[in-house]
């Protein structure tokens, strides 16, 4: 029985690893969630946003079962050099054939008002909507950084509900993938 587990795990680990495939749609790799500890009341998910479509799009919102409260936020320098997180109201434009960087240090999405402790290697489903392209549903590893190679199991799929603008399908594997419709 052990080898049947081995090859099972070996199949499903090759399978979820491949990198985000092109495609008509939109498309998340790389994707993490970093909390600040087990006590931590807040969290940020990290990602690469791809748009395989014609089409600019922008990041509008996100929702997460896991806050209370979710929104857009940006890092900024005030006058005295202090850097300060904050909510950006208008989204992100992700550009048609390109993609975005949702990265530390830089623009992400908050998770606040956590109703539980996050623990290493949990997946956390998040709820992306998109301007042109509707929701994006992913889900993505508690980690301290972008897990890469073998370990990049894709941990996720989402179904998007477009609106507009051609609502071509899109398959995406890669950490956190996503259906475009």
């Amino acid at each position: 029985m052990r080898p049947f587990l081995s090859a099972a795990a070996a199949a499903f680990l090759s399978f979820f690893a491949a990198p985000a495939l092109a495609h008509d749609g939109l498309a998340v790799r790389d994707g993490y969630v970093r909390a600040a500890g087990a006590m931590a009341m807040s969290a940020a998910a990290f990602m690469v946003i791809e748009n395989h479509r014609a089409f600019d799009d922008r990041l509008v919102a996100a929702a997460s079962d896991v806050a209370r409260r979710v929104e857009l936020h940006t890092h900024t320098q005030d006058a005295q050099g202090v850097m300060r997180m904050v909510e950006v109201p208008e989204g992100f434009v992700i550009p048609a054939g390109g993609e975005y960087a949702l990265a530390r240090g830089g623009d992400h999405v908050m998770l606040m008002g956590l109703v539980r402790p996050l623990t290493e290697g949990e997946l956390v489903t998040i709820t992306l909507t998109f301007e042109q392209s509707g929701e994006l549903v992913v889900q993505l590893p508690v980690a301290d950084g972008p897990m890469g190679g073998a370990a990049a199991a894709d941990h996720g799929h989402g179904h998007g509900h477009g609106h507009g603008h051609g609502q071509g399908h899109g398959h995406g594997h890669g950490q956190g993938h996503g259906h475009g419709k």
